[in-house]
């Protein structure tokens, strides 16, 4: 592992090497004596998965990874000891200074070791901290028990995941208005139980998406806002170790708790816990990730089925290939890769609801490996789909003559009550048209169903005497512009009242372009 993460370091990176360029010393001892094989191969062998190998941003694979979360174990500590320094415990300027020193040189070798000696991953931590810091060794940890650390540190990763993905999900509100507002008065055929149903409009369509991701925005900031510190608490929550070490002074057991909740960053802490921090929060963290999962599932699969219709695609690449057999084929893959994930984000809220289910009194710590796994997983998985979404929604594409053709198709059996409304005002009697136009539909009916036919309503209605009095009107009658209702007013009035204003904290950051590896 440590020489293939050598080998990735090396500047330029091997396969961009050209002949003539005078080759990094690192690099040609490399290329010389490792092959292929003995760099790689030991990494075949074992999974790995691909939410992060395949899929999710640095920044999120990053926000959990092992470098993070002990890095921050160790933010904790001197936080730790800052604060009970300056409330008069006997910690020195040297020792955090110390501490400071080696936030991020972690030796995780030793750690592991450890881990195999000790069976339990904070004190493996805490001697490997205290090795390099011999002068700070007596009170790292002071007062501490293993969750301060560990349910701390799980707070901080998820409040800075949501960071993550809020401009993400902004960028694809974004760029799903603009289309919403360049199509707004783009007629197409509304489905109701995916069968054709009253017209709306391609950018009224986009505004029911719209309101969904808006839904989880608020969701999404409401889980953020709602987050707190777990804090300095003790074993089951009683702070009885702080109130020993501070000699019964309630008043600095509060300080001490709030100085390192503001070093965390955070504006609060839980009032009371158990050991551990409320399972519920974790509920409360990825419910609304999930709920973003379902919303991402329908407009993906809208797009799935508008692509089969040939009436929307997805950006497709000029090299691509949609099928190893069928060389003709545009499969929506981008859309299909959202379904798929999405549908993990969503099952993965089923472990926190479970594991809040069955934690015993003050814990039990069969909530551990679990939420080791549905976390993580949570997050790397509703960052893919975010990327994965924004690439979709910078690129749509839509054949407007596909929709057209297709309006044509069904508008003369929707314009019928239009039809029966005109020859009404020029005196003709309701219930005769009605008939009328009821016999002519189903002749139309059969020629599409049974004969395969195009629609002939209109040249039927047309070839029949009784509709003379309209027939200069019929064009007009069938504009489908006039069969879209307020549609264009309401998206214009929705973008302005309900989506920018909902953008305008990350306008700083939603014009950042997706590199999408498919």
């Amino acid at each position: 592992m440590a020489v293939m993460q050598h080998l990735l370091n090396c500047q330029p990176p091997l396969n961009l090497i050209k002949e003539d360029e005078v080759k990094p010393a690192c690099c040609l001892r490399l290329v010389t004596h490792v092959s292929v094989m003995d760099t790689f191969g030991d990494e075949f062998n074992k999974y790995r998965s691909p939410l992060v190998s395949r899929y999710a941003s640095k920044e999120m694979a990053y926000n959990f990874s092992d470098k993070k979360k002990f890095t921050t174990w160790r933010k904790l500590w001197i936080y730790l000891a800052k604060a009970e320094k300056a409330l008069g415990l006997p910690v020195t300027e040297a020792q955090v200074a110390e501490m400071e020193s080696h936030a991020e040189d972690i030796d995780f070798a030793m750690a592991a070791e450890e881990e195999s000696k000790l069976r339990h991953d904070v004190m493996a931590h805490v001697h490997t901290f205290a090795h390099c810091c011999p002068t700070a060794a007596p009170i790292i940890h002071l007062g501490a028990t293993s969750c301060y650390v560990g349910d701390n540190t799980d707070l901080i990763m998820l409040r800075d995941g949501f960071d993550i993905l809020l401009p993400k999900l902004a960028r694809v509100i974004d760029r799903l208005s603009n289309f919403a507002e360049k199509y707004a008065g783009l007629p197409t055929l509304g489905f109701t139980h995916y069968q054709p149903a009253q017209l709306t409009t391609v950018g009224k369509r986009a505004c029911l998406w719209l309101q969904d991701l808006a839904m989880d925005m608020r969701n999404l900031q409401r889980a953020r806002e709602d987050l707190r510190f777990r804090g300095v608490k003790g074993t089951t929550g009683t702070q009885a170790s702080f109130l020993q070490l501070f000699q019964g002074d309630h008043d600095k057991v509060e300080d001490l708790d709030r100085m390192v909740t503001e070093m965390a960053g955070f504006k609060k802490a839980y009032m009371v816990t158990g050991q551990t921090y409320s399972r519920k929060v974790d509920i409360d963290s990825l419910s609304p990730l999930a709920s973003m999962g379902a919303t991402i599932h329908k407009i993906c699969t809208d797009i799935r089925l508008l692509a089969n219709l040939k009436e929307i695609e997805e950006p497709f690449e000029k090299e691509q290939i949609g099928s190893s057999a069928m060389p003709y084929k545009r499969n929506p893959m981008r859309c299909e890769r959202c379904c798929s994930l999405a549908r993990h984000l969503i099952a993965l809220l089923a472990d926190p609801l479970q594991t809040a289910s069955v934690q015993w009194l003050e814990r039990t710590l069969d909530d551990s490996a679990n939420r080791r796994i549905s976390l993580p997983e949570s997050f790397l998985t509703a960052d893919i789909i975010l990327s994965t979404l924004q690439n979709i929604t910078e690129g749509l594409v839509v054949y407007p003559k596909v929709i057209e053709r297709h309006i044509h198709h069904e508008l003369p059996f929707m314009a019928t009550e239009n039809i029966i409304m005109a020859m009404v005002k020029a005196g003709g009697n309701r219930q005769d048209c009605h008939e009328k136009i009821r016999v002519l539909s189903q002749q139309a009916a059969t020629v599409v169903k049974q004969e395969g036919g195009d629609n002939d309503l209109l040249a039927r209605v047309q070839a029949d005497p009784y509709f003379a009095p309209i027939l200069g009107h019929l064009d007009n009658i069938l504009d489908p512009k006039t069969f879209i209702g307020r549609a264009p007013q309401q998206v214009a009035r929705f973008l302005s009242e309900e989506v920018r204003p909902l953008l305008e904290p990350y306008k700083a950051e939603i014009h950042v372009k997706i590199e999408l590896e498919l």
